[in-house]
């Protein structure tokens, strides 16, 4: 049985997590009352995720026409393939958990019916071409290559009466980052407060646009911006990349192989797997290479329930055996630091056509060679070609944007109330003098085209 006491669960997560009060409370009433309050809303949002009974499920597995016997039922629940919690001692299921069922069985029952299906899919044939053609424009010199220009319009609207009329929104917005090679040419086209805005600086771990607006009565409150970047391919030649010892006395090295709990963190599990795929072998590239491939055949993608309620997420990908690209980051990164190779995060969109979405990966540091782009949950691709099967592994499509190259960093301004999403920035987030406002409260929207680079 999966007991889950809300309140004992999100204390735990709340002491390791970043952010859960303000860093100007004083360490007194102000500070209980700050995790007080954050402790009610995770557990609102751990009811938001968890909010289908059983009947429920039945129905939903019904209309797909998922037929089952009891005991299979138990077996799918057991693994952790039909998600649920007993939440004050009812038992509820995830909103994603007949979905992520059918992903899940799929991959361990049918797996080469399902990735010959995937093979066939539109999208997975575009990254494969696009993916080809990074690798013959890239050559021996690993460096960006097929520059694409992407036109964005964001929007993030929260719904009407959220907030009494009057009062501020406050609102931050992603942006993309510059500090990287693989992006050139930003350029801010357009913002629906250009008299007041503040654009985070370059160097914050993630990259924002932040407004404010005053609440109207039966109105949503809008808040748009308008932007153009240009993104590149990247990719390194297995053969080419240069491996020296790592320097361990250097600040880098200190920095990216350490544990950030909750969600980078050397467990026992995490250490089990790690030490017994890496074996005695020495090498960081092919202890990656081996941590790799073990992802792309054990490891599922699957929708996730919101990473401010997960106590420790490597733990959960390892005990589910599933997780979808930042559980999948957050594990490969706890296996590779602990076995002494420096890796850091990096998120934002993956953006190619008509396929746009959030989407999480990293880069691992190679002493001699520098940060190679490394993407784990897009997994090993469908060809006999080793170079382009294996391409994720050291390369990274045109199709992304960069907003983060971390975890858990400040935003700019500051915020006041717990984040949304405390770890990860890749939607934006929302508050007013009264607190945060939760994903439920508003609407996001991306809108991309296709263009040519600015100069």
């Amino acid at each position: 049985m999966k007991y889950c006491p809300v309140a004992l669960l999100l204390i735990v997560t709340l002491l390791s997590t970043p952010g859960c009060g303000s860093k100007n409370q004083s360490k007194n009433d102000s500070g209980f009352l700050s995790i007080a309050d954050s402790l009610r809303e995770m557990e609102y949002r751990t009811l938001y995720d968890f909010s289908l009974t059983g009947t429920q499920i039945d129905s939903i597995l019904e209309a797909k026409n998922i037929l089952f016997t009891p005991s299979e039922r138990e077996e799918w629940e057991n693994k952790g393939w039909l998600e649920y919690r007993i939440i004050n001692g009812r038992k509820m299921y995830f909103n994603k958990a007949v979905s992520n069922l059918l992903l899940v069985k799929s991959f361990h029952l049918n797996r080469s019916e399902r990735d010959s299906a995937q093979a066939r899919d539109p999208r997975i044939m575009f990254r494969k071409g696009h993916t080809a053609s990074v690798i013959r424009a890239a050559g021996a010199s690993s460096s960006p290559v097929l520059p694409v220009n992407i036109e964005v319009v964001y929007t993030i609207t929260v719904k009407p009466d959220v907030v009494p009329p009057g009062e501020i929104i406050r609102c931050w917005l992603p942006y993309p980052k510059e500090n990287n090679k693989r992006h050139s040419d930003v350029f801010l086209l357009g913002i629906s407060n250009e008299n007041n805005f503040l654009l985070a600086p370059d160097s914050a771990v993630h990259r924002s646009i932040y407004m404010e607006e005053k609440a109207r009565k039966g109105e949503p409150t809008v808040f748009k911006i308008a932007f153009s970047y240009t993104s590149y391919g990247q990719y390194f030649e297995p053969a080419g990349i240069k491996i020296l010892p790592y320097n361990k006395n250097s600040d880098l090295y200190k920095m990216y192989t350490r544990e950030e709990p909750p969600h980078i963190n050397f467990n026992e599990d995490v250490r089990k797997i790690a030490d017994s795929l890496a074996g005695d072998e020495t090498d960081p590239y092919k202890i990656l290479k081996k941590f790799y491939y073990w992802f792309s055949n054990n490891i599922p993608w699957a929708g996730a329930m919101e990473y401010s309620i997960m106590a420790d997420i490597p733990a959960y990908t390892i005990k589910n055996m599933k997780g979808d690209c930042g559980m999948q980051t957050f594990l490969l990164m706890s296996m590779m630091r602990y076995k002494g190779i420096p890796v850091k995060w990096q998120s934002g969109w993956m953006v190619p056509p008509q396929a746009e979405n959030l989407h999480d990966w990293c880069e691992v540091w190679f002493e001699g060679t520098g940060w190679v782009p490394v993407d784990i949950s897009y997994g090993l691709q469908y060809t006999s070609d080793t170079r382009l099967k294996e391409f994720y592994i050291t390369g990274i499509d045109a199709y992304r944007m960069i907003v983060n190259d971390g975890i858990a960093g400040e935003l700019y301004p500051q915020k006041k109330f717990f984040r949304s999403e405390p770890f990860d920035f890749q939607r934006g987030e929302v508050e007013w003098s009264g607190g945060n406002l939760y994903f439920d409260k508003w609407d996001y929207d991306i809108s991309i085209t296709y263009g040519q680079s600015r100069n």
